[in-house]
């Protein structure tokens, strides 16, 4: 295959216009002038002045606070007082202290950090120009995608560059982070107060039934709405994904931020999903770890960058891409009836009617597929995906022949194009040059040598006995699921039209209402591992259907869908993308129908499964070292518990679970009808 491109074909992926490296400009001038120079943001327009202790005292004198207040102390039979004195602490806990002068701080340093991470952060011109107007117009909500650490600080940082009013960011803390007895999650407390005022609101990770805790924290979330104090910044996905795939949004915070528009308490809310790309993550390696159940370090931002092995790696570069401005009041339209809220006064807490719960679930996903859409899949993320398609055994043996891996990412890199995925992929630069360059970047998971990939396992540590077997398939593991997180960059932009592949390919039919079945079977298995709007798997299965045929792997009737003389190929590399899911979930559902015990508990749940992977592994009847994820493991039950195949037991402290066997096995029955690549 010729290492050279038509001019059109280079055109297609040439780095979009819109897209600018702030690095350039700081490289070329000072860091101090830089955090120094006039900040002149134009906030919300309807916004009166409003200090951060001005957005307490409203949180802690309004009615809904006060109502939720005296009905905690007649239920528990504690003076309204010391209820409220509570809530005073929770909020202060909680609370952000925005001040420009923290904010300078952060510049400069971000500035210098940056600069040694990254070679460039690139950032769409025309989102931040549509995200300026904004601001100005309605209360926004900023949502992006959670991958790194470095979210957060680069969105203020480049919010910061350009003159947009920095957001207040919902951080996820745990419930121990101002205890001076206990170390905090930034490593020291002056970290955690430098991001308080620097913008960043602190949430308690594990929040469980906590009624007051719950009323302090919607109050605060919807008087910042209410008042257009600043944009808000949280991640919809909840936590940061360890996989680097998309996670299922979780709903709480979703609701919070849009009550005041529900409640007709501001005319409109603008969402603006956010989509940051990697080339490289700098936990990469911690990542994986964490989902084969090695407990991972004190999280700390501080202690990550003070290595000085971080500093000295190259994570290429960062793509932020800023979306289209999206209006509540317009994607709500004709889908809910806000006239409900008018039977309770306001400031009372209400449970949310079934049609606003299904309404929030769709914005949430919704905007979850547009982070997706925007986000820029690097040569690496291809490359990834072929070799986890390679047998583990030949990676680690006598490898992969590099010519081989270039020649079928060529190919898929064109067939990503044809299904709309956003590629970087430099124009002027030689096809083996882009190549070559992604593989030493991430040297520390494959080894180029001789014409050959091989893939590298960690150093094994120093033991006074010899490794065990098990301690092999750990190291082996490691190493794929960091070559996982990086396919997993671009599954979305393939998941649709596996499904489909894998359908013709089990149920060997050409109708379309029969593939369809199998379609609809197997995207309500994986509904947690996937992100599918709700309500269009009708659209999904169209999509699938379109995008086989315009790549030319299908033709397509009314009523029939049937494989080209072409499109062989496509379909084997569609159905071998999906296969380490649906091997996966097949060891689960087995270790569910093989265990004697009709409950389990969770804490024993993970443990068990990865032991009976491991021992599959060793025997050499399962190759799919992805099992051993923590992450998949938990979205197999928590499909099942969706299907209401696993129900958790009432009064149980150990998230203990009652299985229907009988179910697991119908699904699993019809899941090994799909062949093993």
């Amino acid at each position: 295959m010729e290492d050279t491109s038509s001019h059109s074909e280079r055109a297609e992926l040439e780095e979009e216009p819109e897209f600018v490296d702030i690095l350039e400009e700081r490289r070329s001038s000072t860091d101090l002038g830089f955090a120094l120079r006039t900040f002149s943001p134009q906030p919300y327009r309807e916004a009166s002045p409003c200090s951060s202790s001005d957005l307490s005292r409203a949180v802690m004198e309004s009615q809904f606070l006060r109502y939720v207040v005296k009905e905690i102390a007649t239920e528990t039979g504690v003076t309204v007082k010391e209820v409220r004195e509570d809530a005073r602490i929770i909020l202060e806990e909680m609370s952000q202290n925005l001040q420009l002068g923290f904010i300078r701080l952060m510049a400069y340093t971000l500035s210098k950090v940056f600069k040694r991470l990254f070679s460039n952060i690139f950032v769409n011109i025309e989102g931040l120009n549509m995200l300026q107007q904004a601001v100005q117009e309605n209360p926004v909500i900023l949502m992006p995608n959670h991958r790194s650490y470095m979210d957060f600080l680069a969105i203020s940082y480049i919010l910061f560059s350009y003159d947009i009013p920095v957001p207040v960011i919902a951080a996820g803390i745990r419930k121990y982070l101002f205890d001076s007895e206990r170390e905090p999650l930034l490593g020291m407390k002056i970290v955690g107060e430098i991001l308080r005022r620097s913008g960043a609101f602190f949430i308690r990770r594990s929040i469980s039934s906590d009624k007051l805790y719950w009323a302090v924290l919607s109050e605060y979330i919807k008087t910042i709405v209410r008042k257009g104090f600043a944009p808000v910044e949280f991640y919809v996905e909840g936590l940061r994904s360890r996989t680097l795939k998309s996670l299922v949004p979780r709903l709480g915070m979703m609701h919070m931020v849009l009550e005041p528009f529900f409640k007709g308490e501001v005319f409109d809310i603008t969402l603006v999903p956010i989509s940051i790309s990697y080339d490289r993550v700098l936990e990469e390696s911690l990542l994986a770890h964490e989902l084969l159940g090695i407990p991972k370090p004190k999280e700390s931002t501080t202690g990550l960058l003070k290595a000085s092995k971080v500093l000295q790696e190259d994570y290429g570069s960062m793509h932020v891409t800023f979306g289209r401005p999206l209006s509540v009041r317009r994607l709500c339209h004709n889908k809910i009836n806000r006239c409900q809220y008018n039977l309770i006064p306001r400031d009372l807490p209400q449970k949310p009617s079934a049609d606003i719960q299904a309404c929030v679930s769709w914005l949430a996903h919704l905007m979850v597929r547009f982070q997706e859409g925007g986000s820029v899949i690097s040569p690496w993320s291809l490359m990834a995906s072929l070799l986890l398609q390679t047998p583990v055994t030949v990676l680690l043996g006598e490898g992969l022949l590099w010519h081989r891996l270039t020649e079928k990412t060529l190919w898929l890199r064109k067939l990503a194009l044809e299904f709309g995925g956003r590629l970087k992929w430099p124009a002027r630069a030689r096809h083996s040059d882009v190549m070559s360059s992604a593989a030493e970047r991430h040297r520390s998971v494959v080894r180029c040598q001789a014409g050959r990939v091989h893939l590298v396992q960690e150093d094994e540590p120093a033991r006074k006995h010899a490794a065990s077997r098990e301690d092999g398939v750990s190291r082996t593991a490691a190493a794929v699921l960091m070559l996982a997180s990086y396919r997993n960059q671009c599954v979305h932009v393939f998941v649709r039209p596996a499904i489909l592949a894998a359908a013709i390919r089990t149920s060997r039919a050409t109708r379309r209402e029969e593939l369809s079945n199998y379609f609809f079977f197997l995207q309500d298995i994986f509904s947690n591992e996937f992100i599918f709007v709700p309500g269009k798997s009708s659209q999904d299965f169209n999509e699938a259907c379109y995008l086989l045929k315009k790549c030319g792997a299908v033709h397509i009737t009314q009523q029939e869908v049937n494989v080209s003389d072409r499109g062989q190929e496509v379909l084997d590399f569609l159905q071998a993308l999906l296969q380490p899911f649906i091997n996966s979930y097949q060891v689960v559902f087995r270790y569910l129908c093989e265990d004697d015990h009709q409950v389990f508990s969770e804490r024993q749940f993970l443990p068990s499964v990865r032991k009976l992977a491991t021992k599959l592994i060793l025997s050499g009847e399962l190759d799919t070292f992805e099992t051993l994820s923590s992450d998949m493991q938990k979205n197999v039950l928590s499909a099942l518990r969706r299907l209401e195949i696993v129900r958790k037991t009432m009064g149980s402290e150990q998230s203990e679970y009652r299985v229907n066997k009988g179910a697991v096995r119908r699904i699993q029955d019809t899941l090994c009808k799909f062949p093993s690549s």
